[in-house]
């Protein structure tokens, strides 16, 4: 368990690299892993403020705001303003609607890759990312680490 999210990340970094070198082949080097839910999300449900993407996405309201600020970048949405004054509401512009053919590609591949990935681990990597979300979901990190402070390594204090 030891530095587990630095492995985490390691390993994170080497799907989304191989899927970001996946859009460069595809002659895309722009396009990043992280943009295509939210290309997908937005061409399924139409525009939408960025919590909304945040939620239909599952990452938070800040990774979703710097996913699309990075996206208006590339020219992939535009954002315009809500009825709140806080509030965006994002669009995809018609570049991105000109990429979904590609991107819908790139995503079944992709599933269909990680579902053989999966089949060549002794435990679904997908299943193990699953219950570990929902374990800290149910008592976070924090609350844990807290218990090791307080009570000590043995948890008995």
């Amino acid at each position: 368990m030891t530095f587990l999210g630095s492995r985490l990340r390691h390993l994170l970094e080497l799907l989304d690299g191989d899927v970001a070198r996946v859009y460069a082949d595809l002659g895309l080097p722009d396009i990043r892993p992280r943009f295509a839910p939210v290309v997908r999300t937005l061409a399924r449900q139409g525009p939408s403020t960025i919590r909304d993407l945040a939620v239909a996405i599952g990452v938070t309201h800040s990774a979703a705001s710097q996913t699309v600020a990075e996206m208006a970048r590339q020219d992939l949405v535009r954002l315009e303003p809500g009825a709140d004054a806080r509030q965006r509401i994002v669009h995809l512009t018609d570049r991105a609607a000109r990429l979904m053919p590609t991107i819908e590609a790139e995503m079944a591949a992709t599933v269909a890759a990680a579902e053989a990935f999966d089949a060549e681990l002794p435990y679904p990597l997908s299943r193990l990312v699953e219950e570990a979300i929902a374990a800290l979901e149910r008592r976070p990190m924090h609350e844990r680490i807290g218990a090791v402070v307080v009570e000590g390594p043995s948890g008995r204090g």
